[in-house]
């Protein structure tokens, strides 16, 4: 499966209203966008969301960012994928991951643990289970060393979120060559830096309370200061690109100068749930250029 280099990651296409959202993806991929990537963290019909855009659409791939594993049982991740696989063939990109311990364990405290191991069950046991999910044609959500080996190993790579191009090549070093490196880039079109930076830390500011963001940013190299609270400027501005056109660019170069094959852009804004039109359109000559 080909996603192209640059793509758009967005809520919006999957928790906005889903008219606006099938406009949207058609109007993506005639920008020249070539990947659209969706939440799933919190489950629910997520197979029939992808259809809905895949249906309105004639060549883009549509993949999850991600599929949560525990919001969804084995039978029906490989009944998903076979559905939409065969109505699209060589279009859909299961990405999935192990999600967060605030979200998982919302109804069952306790239930989230030993995401690795929890991880490679669900991919030994939808590989045991008819029909099966190719390893091409799925992707793991990886942040550390060994959640990357096992993207690696069982799948056909990557998908990163939250991360500066520093843990883009910190990625590809784990991943080796000939392995697809995905990793999502916040982006906020203001070059005001009070401004961007309030937008970007309200667009952080949940992920702020998460280990395993925390942990990865810690990991390549930030302090517990930038961590801390809202987080430092110099974390903020490391996971959020902001300023124009060519500085969102730059920064989406800086990512496939460290190694990603492809790059999924999401618009950090304020106005909740509704579809970012206009960046989208101001960021296409310069991202796809």
């Amino acid at each position: 499966m080909d996603v192209g280099r640059v793509g758009i990651w967005s809520a919006e296409l999957r928790y906005g209203d889903a008219g606006a959202a099938r406009d949207a993806a058609a109007e993506l991929e005639s920008l020249g966008y070539t990947a659209l990537w969706i939440p799933g963290g919190v489950g629910g019909a997520v197979f029939d969301d992808c259809e809905s855009l895949l249906g309105a659409t004639e060549r883009v791939p549509v993949a999850t960012g991600i599929l949560n594993l525990w919001m969804h049982s084995i039978q029906e991740t490989c009944d998903g994928h076979a559905r939409v696989t065969a109505a699209y063939p060589d279009r859909f990109l299961l990405g999935i991951g192990v999600s967060h311990a605030a979200l998982v364990d919302g109804n069952e405290p306790g239930r989230y643990a030993k995401p690795l191991a929890v991880t490679r069950t669900f991919l030994d046991e939808i590989d045991a289970t008819t029909p099966i999910v190719p390893a091409h044609e799925r992707v793991l959500a990886a942040l550390g060393p060994k959640m990357l080996e096992l993207a690696r190993d069982r799948s056909a790579g990557a998908h990163p979120y939250l991360v500066p191009p520093e843990h883009t090549s910190f990625a590809r070093g784990v991943l080796g060559a000939g392995v697809l490196l995905a990793p999502e880039q916040h982006v906020v079109l203001e070059t005001d830096p009070e401004k961007a930076r309030a937008l970007a830390r309200a667009s952080l500011a949940i992920y702020m309370t998460l280990p395993n963001y925390v942990n990865s940013w810690r990991r390549i190299g930030f302090t517990d200061d930038d961590v801390s609270g809202a987080g430092s400027d110099r974390l903020v501005d490391a996971i959020v690109a902001w300023g124009d056109e060519a500085a969102i660019a730059a920064r989406v170069r800086e990512h496939f100068d460290a190694g990603a094959d492809h790059v999924c852009v999401q618009i950090a804004s304020d106005t909740r749930m509704a579809m970012p039109f206009g960046a989208w359109r101001r960021l296409a000559p310069a991202l796809l250029g």
